[in-house]
């Protein structure tokens, strides 16, 4: 396959189990770059990001969910934030964000790192937000865990487009 971009999202997958080598800064800024650079409406870029690498920082994050193991054991930690101040119709901002994380992930793939979004911790966003001291306009959309992946042999899986396409004026099946 030629196509890099197609490439990356097919061969990208969530990363979970982390080499103990840190993760160049010129790479960090390279994937918040990324992020930046997702559409959004108005081109509001309602996106707002944290590093964080220190240890006690990681490992209060760490307390906060059930990935406890994930995020201590990952080199870098970036909270995504959204700022509602920036914020115009919640939908839009919301799928913006998701675009950001997309890209995020595809730029750790395409720079050799690992990465996985972390959900779940949104059930204690609150607390994230108050471990790194920032304001309350900026609400946590996710937390990607990052750096060199201890393993690459991961697989996936994908349901037939058949099974996702609802309707199909192309009449033909894939």
């Amino acid at each position: 396959m030629e196509n890099t971009v197609l490439k990356a999202i097919y061969e990208r997958r969530s990363v979970r189990h982390f080499a103990p080598q840190a993760v160049e800064p010129e790479k960090i800024y390279e994937v918040l770059k990324a992020g930046a650079w997702a559409p959004s409406g108005l081109n509001n870029q309602p996106w707002r990001f944290a590093i964080v690498i220190d240890e006690a920082k990681k490992k209060a994050v760490s307390e906060l969910t059930r990935y406890k193991q994930v995020v201590l054991d990952a080199p870098v930690l970036l909270p995504v934030f959204i700022d509602k101040t920036a914020m115009y119709h919640a939908t839009k901002d919301h799928q913006s964000m998701g675009a950001c994380l997309q890209n995020m992930l595809l730029a750790a793939h395409s720079l050799g790192l690992g990465a996985v979004w972390l959900g779940e911790i949104l059930k204690n966003a609150e607390a994230v937000r108050n471990i790194l001291a920032l304001p309350e306009n900026l609400e946590l959309m996710a937390v990607i865990a990052m750096g060199y992946a201890a393993k690459t042999n991961q697989t996936s899986n994908r349901k037939t487009l058949n099974e996702l396409i609802a309707y199909n004026d192309l009449q033909k099946g894939v």
